[in-house]
């Protein structure tokens, strides 16, 4: 092991109990005089570094251990692995916003919804627009499951779709290739469409811009490559950016897209079962629990005093 020797001389000009108490205690000028104090700092730097047998003592600041399962939900291990989850979602809002979009024009804005009691929010919204619309009971009731088995949920709206459409006379929304579907249905003056009007009929307020709107699809792309690319399961689904657009999140927007992000074993977006509402993991783990608890009240005994043997040529 390297040992060095330093002397008193320089340790006594670089020593914070040197009489002017700055370390400048021999009289130093001009050029040499600044290099000297550079080396009696860097040498008193030295010697704090190293350890009473004169070797370097290792700063190991960034260490420790962590412990990662995803059972059961929400303990310490799996928080953990969700945070990865939750950073892994950040890449692809970031992902979506960097997307290209028709005129280079930026127009998407996004919200990270995280943690159980925000998520079960999410959820609740959509079991309530489930009630809204007949074709969409089931398939709504079954999503709001996926957004409570989820790690973190990702909102990714459209800003301009509905108050500046691309002007470029398309068509892509069905009318004339002048626009004019969308002016004659929304109050505007020169140009400028007036959106301080939220009340609609609809769940969405059109008519949108449709230009626009596969601009929303293009960071929605985006978005799903990243997660790809970080080996995440996600999946886009209407009626989580329905949901998230009632309670509020993304606020400036006229379509929101709701994509649900899990790194867990097993893919909670596929694989779903009819009734899946009343048939997932959290309600069999809830009856399994209730059904275990009751036997052990009704056929207990007190294990000090006797305890059931086997009959003889009973198998074990």
């Amino acid at each position: 092991m390297a040992e060095f020797k330093i002397s008193s001389a320089v340790l006594f000009m670089a020593s914070e109990e040197s009489p002017s108490g700055n370390g400048t205690a021999l009289p130093v000028e001009g050029d040499r005089g600044c290099l000297a104090i550079w080396f009696c700092c860097f040498t008193l730097n030295l010697k704090k570094s190293l350890d009473k047998e004169g070797t370097v003592e290792e700063y190991n600041e960034v260490k420790g251990e962590e412990y990662y399962h995803e059972w059961p939900p929400y303990s310490p291990p799996d928080s953990r692995r969700k945070e990865v989850v939750v950073q892994i979602t950040r890449q692809m809002l970031i992902g979506a916003m960097t997307a290209p979009f028709a005129g280079g024009v930026p127009q998407i804005e996004g919200h990270i919804v995280y943690g159980q009691e925000n998520q079960e929010k999410v959820a609740r919204k959509m079991e309530e627009l489930a009630y809204t619309n007949s074709r969409w009971q089931e398939p709504f009731k079954y999503e709001a499951v996926m957004v409570r088995e989820s790690d973190a949920v990702l909102l990714i709206g459209n800003y301009r779709c509905h108050e500046t459409p691309l002007d470029a006379g398309c068509g892509l929304c069905g009318g004339r290739a002048d626009c004019s579907f969308f002016y004659e249905r929304r109050s505007h003056r020169f140009g400028l469409v007036d959106i301080t009007d939220r009340r609609s009929e609809t769940l969405i307020k059109g008519p949108l811009c449709s230009a626009r709107v596969d601009d929303l699809g293009y960071a929605v792309g985006s978005a799903l490559w990243q997660a790809v690319n970080n080996f995440v399961d996600a999946r886009p689904f209407m009626s989580v950016g329905l949901a998230g657009q009632k309670l509020g999140y993304c606020p400036n927007s006229g379509m929101v897209t709701g994509i649900l992000v899990a790194g867990q074993s097993k893919n909670p977006y596929v694989d779903i079962n009819p009734d899946y509402h009343l048939f997932n993991m959290g309600k069999i783990v809830d009856v399994a629990r209730k059904q275990y608890i009751t036997p052990r009240m009704v056929t207990s005994f007190d294990y000090r005093k006797w305890i059931p043997k086997r009959k003889e040529g009973e198998s074990e």
